[in-house]
């Protein structure tokens, strides 16, 4: 869906390139996270995505078609923008902000409305309550909230989230993420999503591409960045803790062994991650639990030394 051809951006003075020859592919419906230290390049490059900021050579590709010599204003209003200051018009209501790109598009004021009730709706914002407030009778997760919809008011097939939980409280972010996960999963967009949190990427990306001055380091699912680490700078990013890290991206399913098993033991859902079945086994000081289905049916078990040779493979050197 998006492909990135040799990008680079070098700003003037600066003694290297801010994003040097980078090249990246991002299949259809991935949500792919960029991350890196400071000036690394990854807010940079999204912004190259939708030309905020002009490449200075290389390509930029969205579903095969090379929009670095298209007009900008016409790509922006096919491609979905959502930042972390949330940048809601304080003039508007909350359905005007969220209407923004379809009046630009020349959508009719029915079809408008109905997207705009849509959109509240799915954000899990009451359109009867909200539609007519203004911004500054918004909490920041409802603000961020509506510039989810506005983003995705028009349907782009691409969206770019730079930091869009980055000013909000512990509590708030992690709900948010966690719902938002599944909007865009159910809306099958192609994500890329700008964060500076090893563990919002680990839990918002299907791939993650770690950058490093400018250039890519290494791009891999999150569970085989934390099996796998190029070299010790990914290692060093990801974290000592990566073993547990691992555990919360795996399911306990997948790694049980089938059958019903017998005598009283903590239980756990088949769904429930590695790293809840371990916190089960350590609460009850047991060896052994037993797997149940969505059901509550017995159906395997899982065993602490099971999660503990998981957990040793992603703290093997290679």
């Amino acid at each position: 869906m998006i492909r990135l051809e040799a990008l680079t951006k070098r700003f003037a003075d600066a003694a290297a390139p801010a994003v040097d020859a980078l090249s990246l592919d991002i299949g259809e419906g991935e949500i792919c996270v960029l991350i890196g230290p400071s000036g690394c390049g990854k807010t940079t490059t999204m912004r190259m995505i939708n030309r905020l900021i002009e490449p200075d050579a290389g390509r930029i590709l969205i579903g095969g078609r090379d929009v670095t010599g298209e007009d900008p204003v016409t790509l922006r209003r096919s491609v979905g923008y959502v930042i972390q200051q949330v940048g809601l018009f304080p003039h508007m209501t909350i359905a005007e902000n969220v209407a923004t790109v379809p009046r630009l598009l020349g959508w009719d004021a029915a079809r408008i409305a109905r997207r705009v009730d849509e959109l509240l709706e799915r954000v899990h914002m009451d359109p009867a309550r909200y539609r007519d407030r203004y911004p500054r009778a918004l909490s920041g997760g409802q603000k961020q909230r509506v510039g989810v919809a506005r983003a995705l008011a028009a349907d782009p097939p691409v969206m770019l989230m730079d930091e869009p939980f980055g000013a909000l409280d512990p509590l708030t972010r992690t709900a948010l993420q966690d719902e938002f996960l599944r909007i865009l999963r159910e809306l099958k967009k192609t994500i890329v999503f700008v964060t500076h949190d090893m563990d919002e990427a680990l839990k918002m990306g299907t791939r993650i591409a770690l950058l490093r001055a400018g250039r890519l380091v290494q791009y891999a699912r999150p569970e085989a960045m934390l099996a796998r680490p190029a070299d010790d700078f990914v290692r060093e990013f990801v974290g000592a803790d990566r073993a547990l890290k691992r555990l919360a991206l795996l399911r306990t399913g997948d790694h049980a062994t089938p059958g019903a098993p017998s005598g009283p033991l903590p239980r756990v859902r088949s769904d429930a991650s590695l790293r809840e079945a371990l916190a089960a086994l350590l609460d009850a000081d047991a060896d052994t639990a037993t797997v149940i289905d969505t059901h509550g049916a017995a159906v395997a078990t899982i065993t602490l030394a099971a999660i503990r040779g998981v957990a040793g493979a992603a703290n093997d050197p290679a």
